[in-house]
């Protein structure tokens, strides 16, 4: 799912927790990290919403969250994201999996 300005407020509101994943398409470090959080989304369909938001096109979402840095994986359940879940920079399978769970759980 891409996540933009217009869509972000709804799905941050919505029943499931939700698992954003900053990126930039010139960024090498987040095409390997894409292909972790495609994988997850399939694997966890129907528990959270996981979705791709582009910093050059979602600005606003961009900025709401002080992301400074891609990749940058935000976990958010209840409409606030859980800080210490946190991942900045690229990361393995395990981590981003880990985080789900404990969202989830």
């Amino acid at each position: 799912m891409i996540i933009t300005d217009e869509n972000f407020a709804a799905l941050a509101a919505g029943d499931k927790p939700l698992v954003i994943d900053f990126w930039a398409t010139w960024c090498g470090p987040c095409r390997m990290v894409s292909p972790i959080i495609e994988e997850l989304e399939k694997k966890y369909e129907g528990q959270v919403v996981v979705g791709k938001a582009d910093v050059e096109e979602a600005v606003e979402v961009t900025s709401k969250f002080g992301i400074r840095n891609i990749p940058t994986v935000v976990f958010i359940k209840d409409g606030q994201e859980i800080k210490d879940l946190r991942v900045v920079g690229a990361a393995g399978r395990d981590k981003f999996e880990n985080n789900i769970k404990a969202l989830i759980g």
